[in-house]
C-alpha cells in the first residue's frame, strides 16, 4: 500500500506539472518495454526491434517497475536540461540509487559497475543510449504525447472544478481512496510518505499503466500517475487546418489557446483581437459546449470542455470517476 499523508496546506499546494518531462516519459517508456501490458503490444514489439541495440543499456538500469534510478528520470521540462540533471548526478547518489535499484534479486551488469565507479566510457555510452532512445521514442512521438498530457491535465482541471481537489486525487486511479488525511493506493510496496505542507505537482504519463509512483526532486514531491489515455489511443493531434475548416481560422485559434484556462483578458491580448470579437468567439464556442466559462470578480476564465478536447486531441472524452470512500 502506498500511503500519502496531506496536511491542509498540502491540499491548497497541489498542482499540475506544466508540460510532460521528457526524461520521465522515456524512463516510463523503457519500463514499459519490459512489462506486459496489452495496449502497448504492438508499440512495445515495433520499438523493441529498434532500441535493443543502440539504446539497450539503459534496459540494464531501469526495472520493469520504473522505480528508479530516480536521477535517470528528472522531471525537467526541457529534454536537454533534463539530460544535463542526469550527467551532473553527484556519486554517490548515483552510488546508493543502482545499488537500491538492483538489491536483492538483480545482480549489476559489468556496465552499470562501471557507473558508479563513474567510468568515462561509461557515462558516454549511457549519455548516447539516452539520446537515440529519446530520439526513437518520444522525439517522433512528442506531439501526440504532449495532446495526451493537455488533454489529461485540462479534464482533471475540470473534475477538480465541478468535484473539488479530494474527489480530483481519489480519481487519479480506480483503486484510489481516502482515509481520512491519507490518499492511498494499491501496492505491493508498504509506504508511507508525508507531504509536510509543501504539497504535491501532479505528473500523467501516456506511457504508464502501473501504479502511482511518488518521487522527490530538489526539495520538491511529484506524484506520476497513469494518464486515462496511453499513447497507443491517442490519435495525431488534429491539424490546424483541419480544425479552421469546421470552426473558421480565429475560432480555431482561440479553442487551442483554452486548452489551458485563460481569461478573456489573456485572449485579447494574446491573439490581438478586440473585446468584442473574443466575446463573439467565445460565446459560439460555449454555445457549441466545446468551451466553459467562469466568473471571478471581474475576470471570465474560459477553458476547454472534454468535448472540446476531443476535438482539440483525438482523445475520447471519459465520465467522471466515482468519488472515492470517505469523501
Amino acid at each position: 500500500m502506498l500511503r500519502v499523508r496531506f496536511t491542509p496546506e498540502d491540499l491548497m499546494r497541489v498542482r499540475f506539472a506544466d508540460e510532460p518531462a521528457p526524461m520521465v516519459e522515456l524512463v516510463l517508456a523503457i519500463a514499459m518495454l519490459q512489462r506486459s501490458d496489452a495496449v502497448f503490444g504492438l508499440w512495445r514489439r515495433r520499438m523493441g526491434q529498434t532500441l535493443t541495440r543502440t539504446a539497450g543499456p539503459l534496459l540494464e538500469v531501469v526495472p520493469a517497475t520504473a522505480k528508479g534510478p530516480l536521477f535517470l528520470d528528472p522531471p525537467n521540462p526541457g529534454f536537454e536540461d533534463g539530460l544535463d540533471h542526469v550527467l551532473s548526478t553527484p556519486t554517490a547518489l548515483v552510488r546508493s540509487e543502482l545499488r537500491r535499484v538492483h538489491a536483492p534479486d538483480r545482480r549489476p551488469g559489468l556496465w552499470t559497475r562501471q557507473l558508479v565507479d563513474r567510468d568515462r566510457d561509461a557515462w558516454r555510452s549511457l549519455e548516447r543510449a539516452v539520446r537515440t532512445a529519446h530520439a526513437r521514442v518520444i522525439g517522433g512521438s512528442w506531439d501526440r504525447i504532449r495532446a495526451g498530457f493537455d488533454a489529461e491535465r485540462a479534464w482533471r482541471t475540470q473534475l477538480l472544478a465541478g468535484h473539488g481537489i479530494r474527489a480530483m486525487l481519489a480519481g487519479l486511479t480506480p483503486t484510489a481512496r481516502w482515509r481520512e488525511m491519507t490518499l492511498e493506493f494499491d501496492s505491493t510496496d508498504d509506504v508511507e510518505i508525508t507531504l509536510g505542507g509543501a504539497g504535491v505537482t501532479l505528473l500523467p504519463s501516456v506511457f504508464w499503466t502501473g501504479r502511482p509512483l511518488l518521487g522527490r526532486y530538489d526539495q520538491s514531491s511529484f506524484l506520476v500517475y497513469p494518464a486515462v489515455t496511453p499513447l497507443p489511443l491517442i490519435d495525431e493531434p488534429s491539424t490546424a487546418d483541419a480544425l479552421a475548416m469546421l470552426l473558421g481560422r480565429t475560432r480555431a485559434t482561440v479553442l487551442e489557446q483554452l486548452i489551458r484556462p485563460r481569461t478573456s483578458t489573456d485572449l485579447v491580448r494574446d491573439l490581438g483581437l478586440a473585446k468584442s470579437s473574443v466575446s463573439e468567439h467565445t460565446k459560439a464556442l460555449r454555445a457549441a459546449r466545446l468551451i466553459t466559462a467562469q466568473r471571478d470578480g471581474k475576470a471570465v476564465w474560459h477553458s476547454c470542455t472534454p468535448l472540446g478536447l476531443g476535438l482539440l486531441t483525438g482523445v475520447t472524452p471519459v465520465a467522471a470517476p466515482t468519488p472515492g470512500g470517505g469523501l
